[in-house]
Formats: C-alpha cells, structure tokens, sequence
C-alpha cells in the first residue's frame, strides 16, 4: 500500500518540518491508556515493515538458523573456500588485505581470528587513507607476493579493482576478492570474487545484497570450515566457534550502515548477545573505553563502538581498529581503545571545522538536487561524515570533497532512500568524469580531478535529480503508535525494542506523544534542542532534539507561544542518568495541535 493513501494522523498534513504525518502500518492511538499488550505492539511492528502474518514468529526472534542461506549459491564462494582450504592444508603463507573503516576492520578481524583457530597465523596488511587511498594498490599486492604471500584475501574492497588486481595476477600471487560494493560487467581478475553484488548472481544470492562485506566473510568462514570438515582436517582438532565471531559482524554490519533487514537482523541480534559475554579481549576493552555501563545495544555499535574503530582510519593509524580486534593481550586492547578514544576526539574537533566550511558553501546551492561541497586542505577522513551531516541537513544527497596539493580530489558521499549514488558514481565513472569510483546505494566514493569538478558537479545533479524530485515529493513522517504522555514509560520502550534490532532498512518505531505544552525549552549543548512537555493528563516528560536549534522546528519550539498545545514524534529511549530510568523522546518533528 502506497504511504499516500493511508490517513493522516491527528489530521497533520504539514509538519514544523514540512511533513504530512501518517500512519506506518495501521492506527495505534492508544491515547489516555497505556501500551498494554507488549507482544501485540512488537508484532504490529514487524507488520507495518512488511513481515508477512505467518512469517512473524522467525521475526520476532531472528536467528541464524532461519534467516541463514547456503553459502554455496554465491558465485565462487566454493572456489574461495577450497583455495583457501588449500593454503591451510598447504601451509602457505595468507594476507588478509582490508580496507580502513570499521566494516574492513571487522571483516579483516573475522578472517584472521578464523584462522587463527585454524592454526595459521595470517598476516594483514591495511592501507593508509591518506598516503593510499580506497582499495588495493597494485604495488602493494606486489610487495606482499614478494615478500611471500602466496595468496591474498581483500575484505571491503576489490570490486573494481582491475588494475591493481592484473598487476597481482602477472606477480603470480593469488587473489581473493570478498566485497560488497557495486561492481561493473567486466570483472576484475581474480582467483575468486565473491559478492552479492555482482551482476551475474542468482536471485537469492543477489537478495543479500544488502550485507555488509563482514556478513560476506562470515559467509566465506561457514564455506572454509565445511569445506575443511569434507577434507578431514577435523579429525585431530577442535572445529573453530563460527558463532564466537559474530560480535564482530554485528558490530560491522551497524557501523557500515548495511540495511537490517532479513539475514543483517539475526547477524545483529545474535551478534549482541556475543558481545555482551565479552569473550573478546579487544571489543571488551572497546566497551569499556566507550563508558558503556551495560551490554551494548544496537545503537551503540554506530555511535559509540564504530567511530571509534573508524577514527583509526581516519585520522589515526589504519591498523589499530584490526590490531584491537585480534589481540589476545588485555593490555594491549586497553591500550588501543583508548588511543583510539582519543582519535575519536580528534576526530570531532577536525570534523566540526570542515563541516562549518562545508556548510557556508550551500548558501549558494539551495536550487541543487545534489550538493557537492569542496576545498583544498580538509581533511580526508572525515568527509563522509560531513556528507552524511550535511544530507540529513537538508534532505539531499550530497558529496564531500577535499582537494590535495596536487589538485587530486577525494570525495565521499551519503544518499537518501530512492536515489542510487553508487551507481551513479560509476556511471560519472565510466563517463571519463572521474578517476575513481563506486560504492552502493546509500554511500559511494570518488577520486576526481580539480578541472573536472564543475563538469562532474553539473553532471551528477542533471543525472540524479529525478530520482531527488521523486523521493522529495509527499515528504511523510511514518508513526507506529501514539500515546499521551502518561503511557511513555520505560515499559513501553522494551515493548518497541522487541520489534528490533533497528537500523537501515529496519527503521525505528517513531511514537507520536500529545498533546502537550512546553514547560521549559532551551538550547543545550551547541545546538541541541531540550525541553520538558506535560500533557492533559497531568504527566510530563523530557525530550531532546539534536543539532536542531537553528532549525525551522527548532526555532519554532524555542519561540513557541507558552500556551499553544503541540503534538511532538520522535524515537523513545531510555534516560538512564538519574535514581529510576525514565522515557524520554528523542524529538523528529513537531506540529501545532491548536
């Protein structure tokens, strides 16, 4: 069913954000009464994010076992698998070759630590974003050949690749690609490429398109061990503890923004459970210098555990998020997370300064359907979170450039639901625009020439901006339910968590609460929105929008007649600060009740 026909709700057809508010699934106004049911909330989630009524069960509580495919229907998954094989049982020597963020940490972790229990102590090697780039040089793989490595595995990058992966071929080492961007018809050469994403896939292998590339390698682990088992390698030793890494691919998964639904969500919900025994050293030492009191939640592996691991590759040294994750000295790992603390601070101050130069650039650029920001000197590891900052700023996909010294570009970019910005990135690609190029629906990046960069920009707004205008057109803000401010109890959060995990793809439950006046509303932090609302029930509460005072809602709310009654809709989480946890709203949108 089409958003557009379903009703709106309590009559909102243009919000403080400019949003018509309707029903995700079916009308959940409980107004004066409490939650009740938890199980019937949780299943009426699932159903308004499409689970089909006899299907409802497995979502409920999704496993591995239910949610798992064979490994077998990838294109070259064998063939990796038994190559692989074939270097354990050969004792050759194994590179694990990953990218710098967190999904090619995790991936890079996953297979070293499999080998590990497999008896084979693997190198890695992880190149310098600054010095490398994105991706497999071909000198690197060279270097690793001769210094000899006899057969390389890249994690989180290699799809297009081909250059780099020709000059592997002719050095005569062997090369495993497990990825899961976009790729091109022609493929790179390889002794195997495994990815979903390929354009030759069957259906259900193409169906887990949405995995990151550490669900991939988790795939390729399942591959190796049962490809091992056939061989007999089990006969005197211990089979590896699959379940064991699945800390690392939830953690992963989250942090590379890979959409939650299907085979992601039982890779997350169970990967949590991992992670909260704490087996592994390094994620151990990563909680705890996260200031995590508790179990991680979904979350936290995006804001709190990921950049942390990222802020190594970003702004620090690439190698500390694997060297972390590896680790089996509990003072090693504590010293590595709070390095890559302190990263993440760096990170911050570096990021906030580029931001603000970035965004002082868009005054100009109000009639763009994409935005593509550049300047000589920023700082290349954290251009993809200002393009992520700046998308969700103004509801457009945008790409971030930092141009060097020698007038290259490197650029990241983030994208909203409906429009495709890997795939245009290799079309930009192919169209002699760009040096470099590729990524997925959501994130892509890009190596650009200075003198190309007005062309490119030009191009890729006339390209996408149908797909913008078409996802801009009936702006909606989707609620799962509505209470008055009485029934947003912690008890209601657990009832909307069992629904989870959450993320992409899987979006949160978005509660309406009203309607409320304010009691007090003011800024905190640099531009954080908090205030206290009580409704006609008697009952107050506490909300907070974040990075939203120089908003339209914001400036809204701040100035808002003291009087005038409002219904507020956001995510409600737990507030954990005080004597008794408490609900709080984490404020979305707002709209005039009067």
């Amino acid at each position: 069913m089409a958003t557009t026909a379903l009703p709106k709700v309590f009559g909102v057809s243009q919000s403080l954000t400019g949003r018509a508010w309707r029903w995700r699934g079916g009308n959940m106004d409980l107004g004066q009464g409490h939650f009740g049911d938890g199980e019937a909330i949780a299943r009426q989630i699932l159903l308004a994010r499409g689970v089909a009524p006899e299907d409802l069960s497995r979502h409920l509580t999704p496993t591995l076992r239910e949610f798992l495919p064979d490994p077998s229907e990838f294109r070259d998954m064998d063939v990796a698998a038994d190559r692989i094989a074939q270097a354990v049982l050969g004792k050759e020597r194994i590179t694990i070759y990953g990218d710098y963020d967190v999904d090619g940490a995790t991936s890079s972790a996953l297979l070293i630590r499999l080998l590990r229990d497999l008896g084979v102590e693997a190198d890695y090697y992880i190149p310098d974003r600054l010095l490398e780039g994105y991706g497999p040089s071909g000198e690197a793989l060279v270097k690793l050949a001769e210094s000899g490595s006899s057969l390389i595995v890249t994690v989180d990058c290699g799809a297009m690749a081909h250059e780099a992966l020709a000059m592997a071929s002719e050095a005569g080492v062997d090369v495993i690609v497990v990825d899961h961007h976009k790729c091109s018809p022609d493929l790179p050469f390889a002794a195997a490429l495994v990815n979903p994403n390929r354009l030759d896939e069957n259906d259900l292998a193409a169906s887990h398109g949405h995995l990151a590339a550490v669900g991939v390698a988790f795939l390729l682990a399942i591959a190796l061990v049962r490809t091992l088992r056939k061989q007999g390698y089990f006969a005197a030793r211990k089979e590896p503890d699959l379940m064991a890494l699945l800390d690392v691919v939830a953690l992963g998964t989250v942090a590379d923004v890979a959409a939650l639904h299907g085979l992601n969500r039982a890779f997350v919900a169970q990967g949590l459970k991992i992670m909260a025994r704490r087996d592994n050293i390094g994620m151990a030492a990563l909680i705890d210098a996260s200031r995590l009191k508790r179990a991680p939640a979904c979350s936290d592996l995006g804001f709190a555990l990921g950049p942390r691991i990222n802020a190594g590759g970003r702004v620090g040294e690439s190698t500390l998020g694997v060297r972390l994750l590896t680790t089996q000295d509990s003072e090693e790992a504590r010293q590595i997370a709070a390095q890559l603390s302190s990263l993440n601070e760096d990170r911050r101050t570096i990021e906030a300064d580029v931001q603000q130069q970035a965004e002082d650039q868009l005054a100009s650029q109000h009639n763009r359907a994409v935005h593509v920001v550049f300047a000589r000197g920023w700082h290349p590891g954290v251009i993809g979170i200002v393009a992520g900052r700046i998308k969700e700023k103004t509801g457009k996909p945008s790409l971030v450039i930092a141009l060097d010294e020698n007038g290259e570009g490197k650029g990241s970019g983030r994208s909203i639901p409906g429009v495709d910005l890997g795939a245009a990135i290799i079309r930009a690609r192919e169209e002699g625009l760009l040096v470099k190029g590729g990524g997925h629906a959501m994130a892509a990046g890009l190596t650009v020439a200075e003198d190309r960069l007005e062309a490119f920009s030009d191009w890729i707004d006339a390209h996408l901006e149908g797909p913008v205008s078409r996802a801009g057109e009936n702006r909606e803000m989707l609620l799962d339910l509505a209470v008055a401010p009485g029934g947003l109890t912690p008890e209601l959060v657990e009832a909307l968590e069992a629904g989870g995990p959450y993320g992409v793809g899987w979006p949160g439950p978005r509660v309406a609460v009203g309607p409320v006046r304010l009691v007090k509303c003011d800024i905190v932090g640099t531009d954080h929105v908090r205030l206290i609302a009580s409704g006609d029930d008697g009952k107050s509460f506490k909300g907070i929008a974040f990075r939203a005072a120089e908003s339209d809602m914001g400036q809204a709310l701040l100035h808002a007649s003291k009087g005038r009654r409002l219904w507020l809709a956001g995510r409600v989480k737990i507030d954990d600060w005080g004597s008794r946890p408490q609900a709080e709203l984490h404020l979305e949108d707002a709209a005039f009740a009067d």
